[in-house]
């Protein structure tokens, strides 16, 4: 992320304030910021704390002769790798929806041909108004990306809902996020070649409780497959992500569905169906408890035994299911010894026509890491892709799959 340039547009809310802080984290990851404040934000907040901590000057006006002669807002706009917009308040959702262009911030955010990431905050009944989700739903659909609001306290006295900016290592990750789909996918776009595709990702563990308090689960933090939605998003795809508990913000422009447990997630997978691919990244937990009682296992000191019985086989499920079977069903084989032995045995077993075979032991650093090594076992034989990340791997993926889609669709023409 060394030396990426972000414009920051802050808006006129409370969380104004919270914009200092995203200022220092940015510039802690070695990022340059410029800063485009509204006359509201100015009432939070002062250009000159914010002059302070990006080291540049604070941008207000759009009719200011020195500033258009100095950058001019097309410029100020074109010369950022990312903007974001943070809190985009209700107002400012509404004029970039609406195409406004009457401020400074409304102006570049319509003059810009680089990515927006708005992280909205606003009061509850704002933020669930039916013209701001209506603002939101168009800008998603136009291609602006998108973190939080969350849900909680509100300034407001005896307030509290969704409204609340995300917090600020949301923001970061987000912005870091995009601007490496930019880096990796964008110059291979030409053509989005997964346009009008529907691709179905899982993601993540399960949690399959045994008590209120206690589960049974994997170390899987969701980042290949969080990875691969975010891919074929960006490759023009319309992207439903079924994904357990983790850590990590949303894939932009992916409809994400959040489940605990692995029955939860067939039930997501089947609802989602049909699509074009379906890539079954998640580290499903093989087994439940037999029974998982409402109250609290209390230690007695004697030993006790948990029965265990299996979990549904989702990627079998799907990938043997005649109906509504997808063209291209990817499976994930995580293993710890005779990698792509066992993968290629489980490709027939579950009836995937690709399986992605990766070495998941302690010393190999992938569950949790950011990298991965992996060998794609197909009917024709089996592809050893060198190391690379887990966002490399999920474009190259993708890219993949785009291409075996094309050739199915020309082969049945």
């Amino acid at each position: 992320m060394k030396e990426r340039r972000i414009l920051l547009v802050i808006g006129g809310g409370i969380a104004a304030y919270k914009c200092l802080d995203l200022v220092r984290r940015l510039r802690d990851e070695e990022m340059r910021v410029r800063a485009v404040m509204t006359r509201a934000a100015a009432e939070f907040v002062t250009p000159l704390s914010v002059a302070a901590l990006t080291g540049e000057k604070v941008f207000t006006e759009l009719f200011d002769l020195d500033d258009e002669h100095e950058i001019g807002h097309i410029r100020l706009s074109r010369e950022a790798d990312l903007l974001i917009v943070a809190p985009a308040t209700a107002d400012l959702l509404a004029k970039m929806a609406g195409g406004h262009a009457n401020d400074l911030a409304s102006t570049l955010l319509m003059a810009t041909d680089k990515p927006v990431l708005a992280a909205p905050a606003m009061n509850p009944r704002m933020w669930l108004n039916p013209a701001t989700q209506r603002n939101v739903a168009q800008l998603e659909a136009d291609g602006v990306h998108f973190v939080g609001p969350n849900t909680g306290e509100m300034a407001e006295r005896d307030e509290a809902g969704p409204g609340r900016l995300a917090e600020v290592p949301e923001i970061i990750a987000a912005a870091k996020t995009i601007l490496a789909e930019r880096r990796s996918v964008t110059p291979l776009r030409t053509g989005r070649p997964l346009a009008g595709r529907h691709i179905l990702v899982t993601s993540g563990p399960t949690h399959e409780p045994i008590d209120p308090v206690r589960y049974i689960a994997n170390r899987s933090s969701g980042k290949q497959g969080h990875a691969i939605a975010a891919a074929a998003a960006a490759l023009g795809a319309r992207v439903t992500l079924v994904t357990g508990p983790v850590t990590l913000p949303d894939p932009p422009q992916a409809r994400v569905i959040r489940v605990e447990t692995a029955e939860e997630m067939l039930r997501a997978v089947q609802q989602s169906l049909p699509a074009d691919v379906a890539v079954f990244a998640a580290a499903v937990a093989d087994w439940r408890a037999a029974a998982a009682p409402s109250e609290k296992i209390k230690k007695s000191g004697a030993t006790r035994a948990l029965e265990l019985v299996e979990n549904p086989d989702i990627l079998a499920a799907v990938g043997k299911e005649p109906a509504q079977r997808p063209p291209l069903v990817i499976g994930f084989a995580a293993e710890t010894g005779d990698v792509v032995a066992y993968a290629a045995k489980k490709r027939k077993a579950k009836g995937a026509d690709w399986m992605v075979a990766n070495d998941v032991s302690p010393q190999s650093g992938v569950l949790g890491g950011d990298s991965n090594t992996v060998h794609l076992v197909t009917a024709n034989g089996v592809e050893d892709w060198p190391p690379m990340s887990k966002q490399d791997v999920a474009e190259r993926l993708m890219l993949r799959a785009a291409e075996h889609l094309r050739r199915s669709t020309a082969a049945a023409e």
